[in-house]
């Protein structure tokens, strides 16, 4: 998906969980969401982590 779409995806599923969600990059220049825990892959392909609890 598109960087944009994933950003407002990975805020809205942070808010919604609660819980600390991660932007990260794929293959063909597209980008993932997923929750911080159940991320497994290379951290140096994070793109931005997005905090519940953050101010």
């Amino acid at each position: 998906m598109p960087l944009t779409l994933a950003q407002r995806n990975a805020w809205n599923l942070a808010r919604t969980l609660m819980t600390i969600v991660v932007v990260f990059r794929i293959e063909g220049g597209n980008f993932g969401v997923a929750e911080e825990r159940e991320f497994d892959g290379d951290p140096s392909l994070i793109v931005r982590e997005y905090d519940p609890f953050a101010r």
